[in-house]
């Protein structure tokens, strides 16, 4: 048996030795005293009220997903402010060769070997972050339209108007039909019928 299996083997009988004292020292110490108190579900510090079954609104979900979507596009801001620092200060003139070369070590890909050389030319480093500028740019951009076109569609808003929904099902625009003179009558008899 090899020395790694064996650690792995007392690794694990250790846990297990542990897990288990715990428990058996919880079982023998802690009081036994159900209640139905102690059976109910237990969330948020609320009473459960009704079924479990209950049907949610469907905004808890949409507004996590915006959430979600837009946190996780925004995480791709760092990669490029660091790509666009670093060749904002390679092809800074006035920087000092040393951290031009320390800089421009932040443009290599991950893993490459490091070099002694010169950093690049201040024009291509100048190029690079004009390019990154128009890379973030358009990606900003879309999702500028896709934050506009969820703001048009209302699902930003957590309480929609009721008079947004009445316009929507009738129809937006259309001219509301006037009863005729022979409905008004016969409204207006079955008023004083039931007063």
């Amino acid at each position: 048996m090899t020395t790694l299996v064996l650690f792995i083997l007392i690794f694990l009988a250790a846990g297990g030795t542990l897990l288990a004292a715990n428990l058996i020292l919880g079982r023998l110490v802690r009081p036994d005293l159900p209640s139905a108190g102690k059976a109910e579900v237990y969330e948020c510090g609320e009473q459960p009220i009704g079924d479990a079954w209950v049907q949610f609104d469907l905004r808890f979900y949409v507004v996590a997903l915006l959430f979600v979507i837009f946190d996780v596009e925004l995480a791709f801001f760092f990669p490029w402010a660091v790509v666009f620092g670093s060749a904002v200060r390679t092809a800074d003139d006035t920087q000092p060769v040393a951290q031009r070369v320390e800089a421009a070590a932040n443009l290599q890909p991950q893993g490459a070997a490091p070099t002694d050389a010169a950093p690049p030319a201040p024009a291509a480093a100048k190029s690079l972050a004009w390019i990154a500028f128009a890379d973030i740019m358009v990606f900003f951009g879309v999702l500028l339209v896709g934050f506009a076109y969820l703001w048009r569609r209302g699902d930003l808003e957590w309480v929609r108007s009721v008079a947004s929904q009445d316009s929507a099902s009738t129809g937006v625009g259309e001219k509301q039909m006037e009863p005729s003179p022979a409905t008004a009558v016969a409204g207006l008899e079955v008023q004083r019928g039931t007063s």
